[in-house]
């Protein structure tokens, strides 16, 4: 019987990004509170660890779909990035003075980054390599379903109430939609793990293809153990990243800094899950990278957004969730851009472009709004 080794990056990363992360939050050694030449230096330090992590993390990921199988590899990747995610966000958001408005550009950036430009970077790649790539409408139209109904009612809705001031829900109203959103994400995991797991799935595995995944895939535990402990370092060190890109923005005196610092903690908890998407669409597997990037997007609305509203009803912290006029048009055009896309069940080069254009828009209104 052959024994597979691990490469020691395997678990020198996950485990150093931890470890960083502990020492700079609980041995006093901010990065906010260095030295500007430190400090730099530091950030520079952090992000290439990160962006390391980054791939390990996914091969764990991707050991541990082998061994599940569809789509519970991909939701075990989601689940973690988005309860990690959302402990970073209320942790962000309860520290210091009051910022209601950081928790909405969180979920935002992460909403545009997946719809256009993960979204985008996989339909482009995918159809410059194999022209023509089909999907399973069923499930992501569903997916694009509980995208549109979840965004709708916790980022447009709370301008239209009349309860509170324009883009804030009432204690009550913010339950409501908490606990809708809970439910409405729970309904459409139980559907993709149980009642239409078909809709979400390409080809299904031939049992002999998956126990030669099996075997090659090394113990699960530790799989697990090790992608978990990566999600950790990263996300943990992505705040520390944040706060020191808030402060500097806040030194500058740029109006804004909550779009810039939501934009850049989605992108980089995101980052897992859109390299495995890329990865998907360019092995001619795109349903299952579509899989990835919106069930990313609806667990990041379905579950971070009752996270913060509980933190919000406990601490008595006003949330601010309800989007500006230009935001509100670039969510309802790439929301629009998505359902045409995958209308027919086939994709090419230039809808993956229609995409992109809508994420360089995206980013250069978030400097230039």
């Amino acid at each position: 019987m052959a024994v597979h080794r691990r490469p020691i990056a395997q678990y020198l990363f996950p485990i150093g990004s931890l470890g960083l992360a502990a020492l700079i939050h609980f041995g006093g050694a901010s990065i906010e509170h260095s030295l500007l030449s430190i400090k730099i230096l530091a950030l520079i330090v952090v992000a290439i660890l990160i962006f390391a992590t980054v791939f390990v993390v996914l091969h764990h990921a991707e050991a541990v779909a082998r061994r599940l199988g569809e789509p519970y590899g991909t939701l075990l990747l989601t689940f973690s990035v988005t309860a990690i995610e959302a402990s970073v966000i209320v942790s962000m958001m309860l520290h210091g003075a009051n910022n209601p408005t950081l928790a909405r550009e969180s979920v935002f950036s992460t909403v545009m980054i997946v719809c256009t430009g993960v979204v985008g970077v996989c339909l482009t790649l995918g159809g410059l390599k194999h022209r023509y790539q089909d999907i399973k409408r069923q499930g992501t139209n569903a997916s694009l379903a509980v995208i549109m109904a979840l965004t709708v009612l916790t980022l447009i809705l709370p301008n239209y109430t009349l309860a509170t001031s324009p883009g804030v829900f009432s204690a009550s109203q913010l339950a409501f939609v908490s606990v809708l959103s809970v439910l409405l994400y729970g309904a459409f995991v139980f559907a993709q793990m149980v009642r239409q797991r078909g809709d979400f799935i390409e080809d299904l595995t031939s049992r002999a293809e998956h126990e030669e995944h099996v075997s090659e895939g090394g113990k699960v535990t530790t799989n697990v153990l090790l992608l978990f402990v990566g999600l950790a370092g990263i996300v943990l060190l992505t705040e520390q990243v944040a706060g020191s890109i808030e402060d500097g923005l806040a030194f500058l005196q740029i109006t804004q800094a909550d779009a810039i610092v939501g934009f850049f903690v989605a992108a980089l908890v995101l980052m897992p899950e859109a390299v495995s998407a890329v990865r998907a669409a360019l092995n001619n597997e795109l349903q299952r990278g579509l899989n990835v990037a919106l069930g990313s997007a609806c667990a990041t609305i379905g579950l971070t957004i009752p996270a913060i509203g509980v933190a919000s009803l406990l601490t008595g912290r006003s949330l601010m969730l309800g989007l500006g006029p230009g935001d509100t048009v670039l969510l309802l055009l790439a929301l629009a851009i998505s359902i045409v896309s995958f209308g027919t069940g086939r994709t090419t080069m230039l809808t993956g472009l229609v995409h992109l254009v809508v994420f360089v828009a995206y980013l250069f209104l978030i400097f230039v709004p």
